[in-house]
């Protein structure tokens, strides 16, 4: 196993305008999943297992792209960017990486950056 890739706060703030474009890109695309089934007359079984199939496909792969460039996708649409004392914490639709959080504390004890 590999050693976790480090950023400084410059790297992972140099990397977020393509981390908000690949996840703009899946959401929209998870969206349009979801406009499809809702257009719909009838949603059967079979329509909504493809649809799943589908969006969790779309998840997927955002996690795989994220995760080739050294970040760490963390839930739907969260991206962390270990520091190595914590991580530089982002999500989806935030404007600019602006949190931190430390290895123990996880997502819900994000602080702002000073």
């Amino acid at each position: 196993m590999s050693e976790p890739r480090r950023f400084t706060l410059a790297e992972a703030r140099l990397l977020m305008p393509k981390v908000r474009r690949l996840t703009r890109e899946a959401v929209d695309a998870v969206e349009q999943i979801q406009d499809r089934v809702a257009g719909l007359e009838t949603v059967t079984p079979e329509v909504m297992t493809r649809a799943e199939q589908d969006m969790r496909g779309t998840v997927e792969a955002w996690a795989q792209q994220i995760e080739a460039m050294g970040a760490t996708a963390k839930g739907l649409w969260l991206v962390d960017f270990d520091n190595g004392a914590g991580y530089f914490c982002w999500q989806h639709p935030e404007a600019e990486l602006s949190h931190y959080h430390d290895y123990e504390a996880g997502f819900a004890g994000r602080t702002p950056i000073q």
